[in-house]
């Protein structure tokens, strides 16, 4: 009897602990860098190995249709985080997230999960502009090395071939992390590895395979491991939301030489495309950046990319294979570090009480259509791969495939863990405009979701002025994908019998109606014309003081040769601006 008696007060005194620790959930939220759906349990490609995000998938919820709202990196990653489309907010562009008005007077998660108590520890490239005032702590910002240097600058790695390699360090650049002694640039000059942000670099060593420097993702996944290791070892911890940003496989696309050994170029499958697909579709008609007074255009990002790339080799299959090869090898690497996450979580214990969020901030295609990049409307680019796993609510090896986007998560995390207040800061803030994913993490076959029935996706267009009526956009619904360019244009496919959205329906007479359908959800949708969001005032990035701008070019054309898109031996004002914002000096 008082045995039972002692046992009964210790269950009373520690009920109230084990309801709070079930109330308040941790979160660890992984964002990788342009990975599509390379990735298995995603269909995307056969020779993915990615067994960690398989596990991981084994254990909760997979989402086979998640779309990203605006598919390039800048826009995205301040739409994911702050919960507000881009045609609420303005940002459709590079300018930083938080000189935005309404996104300013809004809460990003980790700044609603500190409110509520959290303590919110970030590392990597989460948003795009770091603001290092929403975390409580952060650990490495953004770092897209390595690079090859030659002591004066960077270069595409020195085993990729012309033209691809002269579209630069960034771009234009994959292949293995190798000891480069002995290796030069065309200039003669001796080569070594740096890595880093844009303003500051370091030397990255590599010797050999094992002994060498971490790079960027593993040192993200170090930072992870350790800090998640020192809160299970505190005894009074808060509940914690962790934000962990690799960045592969963003280009370069350089990894470890032995990831790439588990892909041999003759074993690797080919993605399926159709020639001249292209044609059927209206996006030529609105690439391109405008260069000078006279309207002249350069060839959009992708398909130069496409171009110089199948140029560089004997053949469109030989330069496609060595290109996936490296992109399949990135995203095992990713892999391997998103492992030691989840095995820290399990040998800690706090993968009991703690969510895992694992997607991507838009994807990238591989040729299909003459496209190999990110920011087109189709389904290679808008498509990400995500995973979630809440312990005691989502079910095990579930697949959701309704149609869901990034802008759902952050609503999500409230629902799970709890939180309360408001997520606009002033009323010049916007309120949430997604909706929790609760329902699918329980039962994936839901029909109770209160979402829309399709994902909205705008389209990134360099400007300085937006008005969101007036954009690109796609409507991609359970077996529909509509979209709209800024000139009027449509296309439509019925994904449900074509998936790689080969056949455009529009201009047939029995899609009319379908297409009045569409036209009128993104009415609904989308501001009306003439509303436009508070932009940001716009500067230009202006040379360097006291010096003329015509020495200032040709200083610059000095150290980047690269920066001629016409190789005529002179840079122009416009080619100089086009290589700027190429290289991510400026937006």
């Amino acid at each position: 009897m008082h045995r039972k008696l002692v046992f009964c007060i210790l269950a009373i005194s520690f009920q109230p602990f084990l309801l709070i620790a079930a109330e308040t959930p941790n979160v660890v939220f992984i964002i990788c860098d342009d990975l599509n759906d390379y990735v298995e349990g995603f269909s995307g490609h056969p020779n993915a190995k990615t067994p960690n995000i398989a596990r991981l998938a084994r254990s909760g919820v997979l989402f086979s249709q998640a779309h990203c709202n605006i598919p390039i990196c800048g826009p995205s990653r301040a739409s994911l985080f702050t919960g507000i489309y881009p045609h609420h907010s303005g940002c459709f562009g590079f300018t930083k997230w938080d000189n935005y008005e309404v996104l300013k007077n809004s809460r990003t998660i980790m700044d609603h999960f500190r409110e509520n108590g959290y303590q919110t520890l970030g590392t990597g490239k989460l948003m795009h502009h770091l603001v290092r005032r929403e975390w409580n702590q952060y650990g490495n910002p953004a770092d897209y090395g390595p690079f090859a240097f030659d002591g004066s600058e960077k270069i595409a790695h020195p085993d990729v071939p012309r033209p691809y390699r002269d579209i630069g360090p960034v771009d234009g650049s994959f292949g293995p992390l190798i000891n480069l002694e002995g290796r030069f640039s065309k200039e003669g000059k001796p080569l070594q590895w740096q890595t880093g942000g844009w303003n500051r670099q370091r030397q990255l060593k590599v010797k050999d395979q094992n002994n060498r420097d971490f790079t960027a993702d593993e040192l993200n996944g170090q930072w992870a491991v350790e800090n998640l290791q020192k809160i299970a070892s505190q005894s009074n911890a808060k509940p914690f939301f962790m934000g962990v940003g690799f960045i592969r496989p963003h280009t370069p696309l350089i990894v470890p030489q032995r990831f790439f050994d588990r892909f041999p170029l003759d074993s690797i499958q080919l993605p399926v495309i159709r020639p001249d697909d292209v044609n059927d579709t209206h996006a030529l008609a609105i690439r391109g950046i405008p260069e000078g007074v006279d309207g002249s255009r350069t060839a959009d990002m992708g398909t130069r990319l496409f171009q110089n790339l199948v140029s560089s080799y004997d053949s469109q299959a030989d330069a496609l294979r060595r290109f996936i090869q490296a992109y399949l090898a990135s995203v095992a690497s990713v892999d391997e570090e998103i492992g030691k996450i989840l095995a820290a979580l399990e040998k800690t214990g706090l993968a009991d009480n703690t969510i895992v969020v694992l997607t991507s901030d838009h994807g990238w295609g591989m040729g299909e259509k003459n496209y190999l990049y990110k920011n087109s409307l189709w389904q290679e680019s808008t498509r990400v791969p995500l995973i979630v796993r809440a312990p005691g609510i989502t079910t095990p090896a579930g697949v959701a495939s309704h149609p869901v986007s990034l802008i759902d998560l952050f609503p999500t995390l409230i629902d799970l863990c709890g939180l309360t207040g408001e997520t606009q800061k002033t009323p010049k803030g916007h309120p949430l405009d997604g909706h929790s994913l609760r329902p699918f993490l329980s039962n994936p076959k839901s029909k109770h979701w209160q979402g829309p029935e399709s994902v909205l996706t705008a389209l990134y267009k360099w400007r300085t002025r937006y008005e969101p009526a007036a954009e690109s956009y796609s409507l991609r619904s359970t077996h529909w994908r509509y979209i709209r360019y800024e000139n009027g244009k449509e296309e439509l496919y019925q994904t449900g019998q074509d998936p790689y959205e080969w056949t455009n329906l529009a201009p047939e007479p029995d899609q009319d109606f379908r297409l009045r359908e569409f036209r009128q959800q993104l009415r609904e949708r989308i501001p009306k014309p003439g509303v436009i969001p508070p932009q940001p005032v716009w500067k230009p990035k202006q040379p360097a003081p006291k010096k003329d701008a015509e020495v200032w070019k040709t200083e610059f054309f000095k150290k980047n040769p690269a920066a001629d898109a016409n190789r005529d031996g002179t840079l122009t004002w416009p080619e100089l601006k086009s290589y700027r914002i190429k290289i991510g000096e400026i937006k």
